[in-house]
């Protein structure tokens, strides 16, 4: 019965668990004791960034770099227990994204200033994401080129864990199915387009009967203010957990990872952190195109993106992006809202730029197909416009290779990408990073173009406000 308990209820069997247990429990209180005035919000998420490689390298090490880490008995339990912190945060954070985008986008259009224009939002918002999304393709494609990225035609394509290709829907269904025939559907299927559009909507209905009824609406805009104010609040409790979160997520990626199915996809892991790099620089090219100092960017937007970076969640960093868009970048509450809530779903850099256009070089190097012109210019066109199909799909990077691959001809050679998807985690997490950066620089351009932004509050310096 003892056994039974510690193995399979409590899941500490082993010193090694516990000793673990007993190291992030020591690291989590540092943290926290860590003094504010010295070590601000950004300082700390490093210090945990840092230290949950350390723990997660120190577990490959102890596990002797096993081919399988999770079979272990020690990194299997330690990282269930982690995983209660850094999955626990996240699903706090998700917690908060449906309100905060519903409440959001309402509490924008009622206290638009008269004039304003939503139209010239949307239309602005998704020309931007589109045209970055362009460019992403345009950079994986000439990295994977450049590189020659491909395997061998020996790799192993069938067996139960080859890939298995999704069935491809057409971009008209799938922007049909945007549309929310079913409000609460849409917020339970996390649709952020659609949760946009029946906010989008509830809020212009407000805002014209306003002009009608002002006495009866006075309600309905007090209730929003004050959910605003809740909502916002919510939001930045959570938030203050990141440290911790951060170092949970981290360790557990690193030590989940076996050795040898990162070295066998090396070159592709290191391409994508390549190509993903030249992304950013290029956002931060456009930044000073429109007169944004990029390094001030960077460091404000740190924080998130080293949450984006180990949570390899877009959506779960949602609530982190638009508050650092309004509060410390200067970004509209209309813009951060709107092209931060498009862009976790819909024209993702990294799931959906980045990715399928290193897949599609990868798997025709890897088949002998060759690459002219013609296919890299389908290629580009093909996932520009897929990035916008995939949007509120689950799987999305799966559901981006399968687009890409099908979309070029060559979805029957879907089963070469199998050593790829076996390692994912690793290259998810730095194309995450390049969404939410993607999302946060669009959303600086859009609100550029529409002379929005405030940038007295985006010169002014970083305050520790979490």
């Amino acid at each position: 019965m003892q056994n039974v308990f510690l193995e399979q209820f409590l899941m500490i069997s082993e010193w090694k668990t516990l000793g673990f247990i007993l190291a992030f429990i020591v690291i989590a209180l540092i943290l926290w004791k860590l003094p504010k005035e010295k070590f601000n919000f950004s300082n700390r998420v490093l210090i945990a960034t840092v230290l949950g490689l350390v723990l997660g390298f120190a577990m490959q090490v102890i596990s002797g770099f096993s081919d399988d880490p999770s079979q272990i008995t020690f990194v299997k339990e330690t990282t269930l227990w982690y995983g209660l912190i850094g999955k626990g945060f996240i699903s706090f954070i998700r917690m908060l994204v449906i309100p905060l985008v519903m409440v959001s986008i309402i509490h924008v259009i009622l206290h638009m200033e008269e004039g304003s224009h939503v139209r010239k939002l949307v239309q602005r918002g998704i020309l931007t994401t589109m045209g970055m999304v362009m460019l992403s393709a345009i950079v994986g494609v000439v990295i994977g080129i450049i590189f020659q990225v491909g395997g061998t035609p020996s790799m192993q394509i069938a067996g139960e864990d080859a890939a298995q290709i999704k069935e491809v829907v057409p971009v008209v269904t799938t922007l049909l199915n945007l549309i929310p025939s079913n409000p609460v559907e849409a917020m339970v299927n996390n649709n952020i387009v659609g949760v946009v559009i029946f906010s989008t909507f509830i809020g212009l209905a407000a805002r014209k009967m306003q002009k009608k009824y002002p006495e009866i609406l006075r309600v309905f805009y007090d209730l929003i203010d004050a959910s605003h104010k809740i909502v916002i609040s919510m939001a930045m409790s959570v938030i203050k957990g990141m440290p911790y979160g951060v170092l949970a997520l981290l360790a557990n990626t690193i030590a989940q990872r076996g050795l040898s199915s990162i070295l066998e996809v090396g070159k592709f892991i290191l391409l994508i952190y390549l190509a993903s790099f030249i992304m950013m620089v290029v956002q931060m090219i456009m930044l000073v195109f429109f007169k944004v100092n990029p390094i001030i960017y960077l460091k404000k937007a740190f924080s998130t993106l080293l949450l984006a970076f180990t949570s390899r969640s877009s959506l779960g960093v949602l609530p982190a992006t638009i508050d650092v868009l309004t509060k410390e970048l200067g970004v509209s509450q209309g813009t951060a809202s709107f092209v931060a809530s498009f862009g976790t779903t819909a024209g993702m850099q990294g799931c959906a730029g980045i990715f399928p256009a290193l897949l599609i070089v990868y798997v025709a190097n890897t088949t002998g197909v060759a690459i002219d012109f013609s296919m890299v210019l389908m290629a580009i066109l093909v996932i520009t416009i897929g990035s916008v199909g995939i949007a509120g799909i689950p799987g999305t990077s799966t559901m981006a290779a399968t687009v890409g691959l099908s979309g070029v001809g060559l979805g029957a050679s879907f089963g070469y990408i199998t050593p790829i998807l076996a390692i994912d985690p690793i290259i998810d997490m730095v194309r995450t990073m390049l969404n939410v950066s993607g999302s946060m620089t669009n959303a600086i351009m859009v609100d550029r173009q529409l002379n929005k932004m405030d940038m007295n509050v985006f010169q002014q310096s970083t305050t520790d406000h979490k």
